[in-house]
């Protein structure tokens, strides 16, 4: 049974964007996961340190999922609501939740941690992830890649420049981490389907993932939203690529 536009729109308007948490789309979206399984990848590193770092933690759930955490464990977070939702949540796990600023230095000693990690950081400071892994250490991210899930953005925006569409390329990753004095180890990429089966999913991922359209309201896209719920009732799931590169590199002895 095909549901109304306005009953979609308003479900998803109400919906909680609190952490990184996108358990609200089951049944409504699906995304395709990457073959190297980041979580697994960062369960068996942080079983092998006594201390880490992850940055720009969310809610905390990724690092939750990969417990026993080491036992000198921190993670950073720059936006309040899921710095509250991460301390709750990370405490029990005995880590440390610190606010951090964009652009500020990470508030932590040269060569603290054995391990730092991320899971598709928003703003990534290399030179500081080198200043605070210790020499021998290792740095493991999951990151956005080049024009992930454009089909979806170029909908409501328009075609985007070629500087944009390629802001997060592997090949710039393995540069930055380099120029830093690290050598990567390891960089992987991968390109997934991703579909929206209604339209209330598609609100609900632009309200949480709020850099893919900056200015996205439902009241300022209303009538390219219609489109596009008129398009997926006629055609089908709306599909995207979403694309993923996994970096990990390490700083010299």
């Amino acid at each position: 049974m095909e549901r109304d536009f306005d009953e979609l729109v308003a479900e998803a308007s109400a919906a909680s964007t609190e952490g990184w948490d996108f358990s609200w789309l089951d049944g409504r979206a699906t995304e395709e996961r990457p073959e190297w399984g980041y979580q697994r990848l960062l369960q068996g590193r942080l079983a092998s340190v006594q201390s880490a770092l992850d940055l720009e933690t969310g809610g905390g759930e990724v690092l939750a999922g990969a417990a026993p955490l080491p036992p000198v464990m921190a993670a950073t977070e720059s936006w309040p609501p899921n710095l509250a939702k991460a301390t709750d949540l990370l405490r029990r796990y005995g880590a440390v939740v610190v606010r951090t600023v964009e652009g500020a230095p990470l508030p932590f000693a040269d060569a603290a941690f054995d391990l730092v990690t991320s899971r598709h950081p928003v703003a990534e400071d290399m030179a500081e992830v080198a200043r605070v892994l210790r020499p021998g250490g290792t740095y493991l991210s999951q990151q956005v890649g080049p024009a992930s899930v454009f089909e979806l953005v170029e909908f409501f925006l328009g075609p985007q420049p070629r500087e944009v569409r390629h802001r997060r390329d592997p090949a710039k990753g393995r540069r930055s981490a380099e120029e830093a004095g690290l050598r990567v180890v390891d960089l992987r990429t991968a390109s997934l389907r991703t579909e929206f089966f209604d339209i209330g999913a598609v609100i609900f991922f632009l309200r949480k993932v709020i850099w893919m359209v900056p200015d996205f309201s439902v009241e300022a896209y209303l009538p390219k939203l219609r489109r596009l719920h008129e398009r997926i009732q006629a055609e089908g799931p709306f599909v995207a690529t979403t694309t993923r590169y996994l970096i990990e590199a390490r700083k010299p002895t």
